[in-house]
């Protein structure tokens, strides 16, 4: 009973919980429609720090574009996000992770969702470090906590993620005693990129798939008791009267899959090349023109 409510409490939802405005979609805008009988008109809600969501919805955008449709990419947290969903205030989100991280949500809001599909299924949260480290498994880190500097490095305070390491992963491995640093993901990120550039050990939180794996020489911790669960798979949800709406975009988003190997590049091309955000369309329109045949099977 114990390792299941251990496990329940991996399971969170892997993003701040707290209240937030959501944006204004197109949910309830009669729109034009076009000749496949979608509007052509759309709101994509994208999950702030999340890269594998960012990275598949501004893929979508240009895609979309491309054939027409005017589409909005939305910044929110996963709660906010849902909700709007729900609302009607966002068409699509392309980072559901299901069937536990985002269990809670598709518990509130399922009745007004639309389900679109799994598009990568080697989703899985985790607590990583420098792949030297003296370490490789989790019930080793309290025995030296001290070569850690005594301290876990967290991403945002009101993540599922961060929740899990509080109450699970901390308390079933004695870790208590160490300090769990939260603030943001980019601040993890950073602190990671400075630790390996001085050849420190560090343990940060984080999850697969990320770009991380790619740029950085990192392993995952072990996780015997599996207080972080296991590996999930990453949904598109849209709103409950999407496919009436969208018939043709439905079908090619029931289609989508992305291996996390094809993610990783476009991941690492976006957030590894010092670009600032606002460049992050013409990244992915580079990148699109490199992977053209993977590109065009998205719209058949």
């Amino acid at each position: 009973m114990k390792k299941r409510l251990l496990a329940a409490l991996a399971i969170g939802a892997v993003a701040t919980l707290g209240l937030g405005a959501c944006a204004t979609g197109t949910g309830t805008d009669t729109g034009n429609q076009g000749q496949t009988g979608d509007k052509k008109s759309l709101t994509i809600g994208v999950f702030n720090g999340w890269p594998e969501g960012e990275a598949a919805s501004i893929l979508w955008k240009l895609a979309l574009e491309k054939k027409g449709y005017s589409v909005k990419l939305e910044y929110a947290d996963a709660g906010p996000v849902f909700l709007g969903l729900s609302q009607g205030d966002y068409d699509v989100a392309f980072d559901g992770w299901l069937p536990r991280t985002h269990a809670t949500y598709m518990k509130q809001y399922g009745d007004k969702l639309t389900d679109l599909g799994a598009w990568n299924d080697e989703a899985a949260l985790t607590m990583a470090v420098n792949a030297d480290a003296p370490i490789d498994s989790l019930d080793e880190l309290a025995a030296h906590a001290s070569e850690f500097g005594n301290r876990i490095v967290g991403i945002e305070p009101g993540a599922g993620l961060t929740e899990a390491v509080q109450k699970a992963v901390m308390p079933e491995y004695g870790l208590e005693k160490m300090d769990f640093v939260t603030s943001s993901t980019p601040a993890m990120l950073a602190e990671l990129k400075s630790a390996l550039d001085k050849k420190e050990n560090i343990v940060v939180t984080l999850w697969r798939p990320h770009w991380a794996y790619d740029e950085y020489k990192i392993k995952d911790l072990k996780d015997p008791k599996g207080t972080l669960g296991t590996a999930e798979s990453i949904h598109s949800i849209a709103r409950g009267s999407f496919a009436t709406d969208y018939p043709q975009l439905t079908k090619w988003i029931n289609n989508f899959t992305m291996s996390s190997d094809l993610l990783y590049s476009m991941e690492n091309a976006l957030y590894n090349s010092g670009a600032d955000s606002s460049d992050y369309e013409k990244i992915v329109a580079s990148w699109m023109a490199n992977h053209q045949d993977y590109v065009d099977g998205l719209t058949k």
